[in-house]
């Protein structure tokens, strides 16, 4: 890992960032990096309300942000941005709209590294409508100054369109901060956890795949 000039993450829903990024994002700041996390909504509509619920369709955005806000305290991140769009409509905002949001984040801040998801293989179309905005902003931008974009992917029925990821984090020695922060968004991760802390051979690999490791991929823009 390069030592960036800024890195700006940008996901729809507080624990976007813990499965896939957190090792990564932990890495940047104990390096001194600085790390802004935008996060766009609460996650107030997940299915998710606890397990077992300890959560109401109404307690759940307060939750949730508590959540977010613990596990960038864990990370290290002291810019978090909490957006506050409302969940599962970002794909109905008016056009243009979140990639001139975007466009002012990165005029703000002049990243030399954003993260995001992979625009048509991240599957939820909140994920979608935060892909294409942040590769939207770009666009309009000379080629000369676009920071290196690090992507998220993960459909299962469509990925090995894209190969194999071409970014991999080794973030051994994260794996109990890792652990604390998917633990931070207790409302949404606890059967996950647990099913990692099996004595099991299933359970061992998806300790590997999850805690030894982050993958992306990159994206050069036209």
């Amino acid at each position: 890992m390069e030592k960036e000039k800024h890195v700006l993450v940008v996901f729809p829903h507080p624990d976007d960032e813990a499965f896939g990024v957190s090792g990564t994002m932990s890495r940047y700041t104990d390096m001194g990096v600085p790390v802004t996390y935008a996060c766009l909504t609460f996650g107030d509509m997940g299915r998710n309300l606890g397990y077992p619920p300890f959560a109401t369709r109404e307690s759940l955005r307060f939750i949730r942000r508590r959540e977010v806000e613990e596990s960038a305290r864990l990370i290290g991140v002291d810019d978090l941005r909490l957006m506050g769009y409302r969940d599962k409509t970002l794909e109905f905002e008016a056009p243009g709209h979140l990639s001139a949001v975007m466009g002012n984040l990165i005029d703000e801040l002049n990243p030399s590294r954003i993260i995001t998801f992979y625009p048509g293989y991240s599957v939820h179309p909140d994920h979608e409508a935060t892909a294409e905005a942040v590769i939207e902003a770009l666009k309009s931008r000379p080629r000369s100054e676009h920071p290196k974009l690090q992507l998220v992917a993960f459909s299962n029925d469509t990925l090995e369109d894209l190969g194999e990821p071409d970014i991999t984090v080794d973030i051994e020695g994260y794996e109990a901060r890792k652990q604390k922060i998917m633990a931070a968004h207790e409302s949404q991760t606890a059967p996950f956890l647990e099913s990692l802390s099996a004595d099991t051979q299933e359970a061992a690999e998806a300790r590997d795949a999850w805690l030894k490791t982050e993958q992306f991929y990159s994206y050069d823009i036209d």
